[in-house]
């Protein structure tokens, strides 16, 4: 096995499975919450739909000490780790309160908007799974953060361990906390257990080598100037997400155009999508690592992990593509959906094959921008598919569902196109420096 490829499986493997650990931990949450009303889980849907938000908002610490702490490991520049480190904290820092103190002073305002301002029994539901939940979001960040330093020194396997621990433990905790105090024990049962993996997560970095042996180590520059420097790291990464986000919420108001039967059957198909595009995400991540570990080590190897990265990517969405064709009427009627949702899911998971391919090409490629510091780059390349996107999908969604998934494979394709054309264009450039050399 090509040796590029060998460290992009090996890096990605445990990503993807902490990323399945957590959705099946929604998952089974809101089936045991579903025995207290249809208002309960309107109000638990909406606040996890809120985490996602801010998982974009821990995007800027987590991922950009990443990236940070992979090219100091590769340059072997234990000062630099500890820097790296240091101004992950101090973001996590001055973002967690904001967020924290607004988040919980404005939670009753933020579940009438989020439940579009109705007065029905799941706003103080949600108010009140929130008072416990924003709170929480110290932890949640905390643990993006442990993440993100655990990752850029080249160990995925202990995040993924905590998942596991943490979703573990969720699964556990919630039918107990639940039955006692409902609504808030789900909340309470998700925030208790995050924090015992996050104290096994503060631990495993104490005892990280690397880590342990970067704490003796007297900080490259200032406090306020490695803050900096993970901003300007990953507040694009932040940004290409939201962006992502946006972008899908507005496709969901284009689909709910051709009736709620498409609606209902969009929604089972995209969460069923996620099991693929996990993996192309955890390519990306693995890609971002090495690509940041190698630079720091004077080895300009991007090219090289690009190709590897679309072709693990791009592989696990031609076998994604050809199994939920395959399944579709399985899958849908696994689901429960009736006849008419059930023949548009499938004729949805029967489509977006092709989607599905160009878009693990491009989100694993992304990864070698990433840990190049050229995010940037890559978030102005996703603005542009999303101003390609939509109206496409609002124009071609005449054609019903295969039209959106036409329009989302266009797009990708645009996207696709215009990465390819900046990657030759930076290979002709001769002598220039490398991109994350000049922001660490």
């Amino acid at each position: 096995m090509n040796t590029h490829r060998k460290h992009l499986v090996s890096l990605a493997h445990p990503v993807y499975l902490s990323l399945l650990a957590s959705v099946a931990a929604g998952i089974i949450n809101t089936v045991w919450v579903s025995r207290l009303g249809g208002p309960a889980v309107a109000a638990v849907a909406v606040a996890t739909n809120t985490e996602n938000v801010l998982l974009g908002v821990a995007l800027v610490f987590g991922s950009g000490t990443t990236v940070l702490v992979a090219h100091a490991r590769g340059a072997r520049d234990a000062a630099a780790v500890r820097a790296a480190v240091r101004g992950g904290w101090a973001v996590w820092a001055l973002v967690t309160p904001v967020v924290v103190v607004g988040g919980f002073l404005l939670r009753e305002p933020l579940a009438r908007l989020v439940l579009g301002g109705g007065e029905g029994a799941a706003v103080p539901l949600a108010v009140g799974y929130f008072a416990i939940s924003l709170p929480g979001t110290a932890v949640f960040f905390a643990q993006q953060l442990v993440d993100g330093i655990l990752k850029g020194a080249g160990d995925t396997r202990t995040p993924m361990r905590l998942a596991l621990l943490a979703n573990g433990l969720i699964l556990v905790c919630d039918p107990f906390l639940i039955h006692l105090y409902g609504v808030q024990g789900a909340a309470a049962a998700t925030v208790l257990c995050r924090s015992l993996a996050l104290g096994v997560g503060l631990v495993a970095l104490r005892r990280n080598g690397l880590l342990r042996a970067a704490a003796g180590a007297r900080p490259a520059g200032s406090l306020a100037g490695a803050a900096r420097r993970t901003l300007r790291t990953g507040l694009p990464m932040s940004a290409d997400f939201t962006v992502r986000q946006a972008g899908a919420l507005v496709l969901v108001a284009i689909v709910a155009r051709l009736g709620v039967t498409a609606v209902a059957a969009y929604s089972i198909a995209y969460k069923v999508m996620y099991v693929a595009t996990m993996a192309f995400y955890a390519v990306r991540q693995a890609a971002s690592i090495h690509t940041a570990h190698l630079l720091g080590a004077g080895r300009d190897e991007r090219r090289a992990i690009g190709r590897q990265a679309v072709l693990v990517s791009g592989s696990a969405g031609l076998v994604a593509a050809a199994a939920l064709g395959i399944a579709a009427p399985w899958i849908m009627a696994a689901f429960g959906a009736g006849p008419a949702v059930a023949d548009d899911g499938v004729l949805f998971l029967r489509c977006v094959g092709p989607y599905l391919v160009v878009m693990a090409c491009f989100i694993a490629l992304g990864g070698v921008f990433e840990g190049s510091g050229q995010a940037p780059v890559l978030l102005r390349v996703t603005v542009l598919g999303t101003a390609v996107q939509l109206p496409l999908a609002f124009v071609l969604s005449g054609l019903g569902l295969p039209g959106v998934c036409l329009a989302l494979a266009l797009a990708m394709g645009v996207q696709c196109a215009a990465v390819l054309w900046l990657r030759r264009r930076a290979r002709r450039q001769e002598g220039g420096d490398v991109s994350l050399v000049r922001v660490a």
